[in-house]
């Protein structure tokens, strides 16, 4: 590819480019072994390059001084980034670089969810868990709906493909983003379904997700009744298949299943048998509510 080689005329018009390579420095420039020449790899765009200048010793100040917005023209020249159009040839219509898309941040979280799952099972140490944590959340942080309607624009709660830089928000729709982030969510609260079995782990859930004080929750339960159920101080809940789960913070991990001809039983651990689990899965009106007692 000819992308990325610097020309001679190139390296003739700059006396830093040329004293680097001399000089064996690879921070910026290099020589291959055919001779071409090309910038630093790692740059993704002008400001890598940039920063990379200003990280350069007090040997090539002088000539950084002179030369720095001619090196960065050169750069830029070789590169073009700005015409840069994606796949905007056959598509709704100019993207480029910068453009942020929707679906695929909702992607990186999922698979960043996943990865973070893995962790905490296999017993990694709890510096990299932490890490893997702080990655997830500021993913989380980038999906359209948590933007301004600056940054995103458009109202951040409608469905839209991308931004483009500089641009409001476009191709409007639905996308298959809304799969990933429901899929990132339910992960979050810890919903697990392994051999037909239902459980509850959730390892990867914000302590401030649990309520400050009493609320009522609002849901409509399988015969499309609505119910409303009184959600205390350090509670949460949602609802699986219109089954309502209540979480409660507790010392032991448990569960306790209320059926609708008013029993109940209670498991020890996180996991359902299959016939409950599919109870629920099937809508089939035979479980009221389940408790799910979280280790703190």
């Amino acid at each position: 590819m000819d992308k990325n080689s610097i020309s001679a005329v190139q390296i003739q018009s700059s006396e830093l480019l040329q004293r680097l390579l001399k000089d064996g420095n690879t921070q910026i420039i290099s020589k291959d072994l055919k001779g071409d020449c090309h910038f630093n790899g790692n740059f993704k765009n002008k400001e890598y390059l940039s920063a990379a200048l200003n990280s350069l010793t007090m040997a090539y100040q002088p000539m950084l001084e002179k030369e720095s917005e001619v090196i960065l023209d050169i750069y830029e020249s070789i590169f073009d980034h700005k015409s840069f159009t994606g796949r905007s040839g056959t598509f709704f219509g100019y993207e480029g670089l910068g453009s942020i898309y929707w679906h695929m941040v909702s992607k990186l979280l999922l698979a960043t969810l996943e990865v973070t799952q893995k962790a905490i099972e296999s017993q990694l140490d709890s510096v990299s868990v932490g890490r893997l944590f702080d990655h997830y959340f500021e993913i989380n942080a980038g999906i359209g709906a948590h933007k301004s309607p600056v940054l995103y624009g458009a109202f951040p709660t409608d469905p839209y493909s991308h931004t483009p830089a500089g641009k409001g928000a476009q191709q409007p729709g639905m996308t298959g983003q809304v799969k990933e982030d429901i899929l990132s969510r339910f992960g979050e609260l810890g919903v697990r379904v392994k051999n037909g079995m239902l459980g509850f782990e959730p390892t990867v859930l914000k302590a401030s997700e649990f309520l400050e004080k009493t609320q009522t929750f609002e849901y409509y339960d399988s015969q499309q009744e609505l119910q409303r159920l009184s959600v205390g101080r350090g509670c949460l809940a949602f609802t699986i298949c219109q089954v309502p789960v209540l979480y409660k913070i507790s010392e032991e991990a448990s569960l306790l299943v209320e059926f609708t001809d008013s029993t109940t039983i209670k498991i020890e651990g996180i996991w359902l048998d299959r016939q409950i689990s599919m109870a629920i899965f099937k809508r089939a009106n035979k479980v009221k509510m389940i408790s799910v007692y979280v280790l703190k």
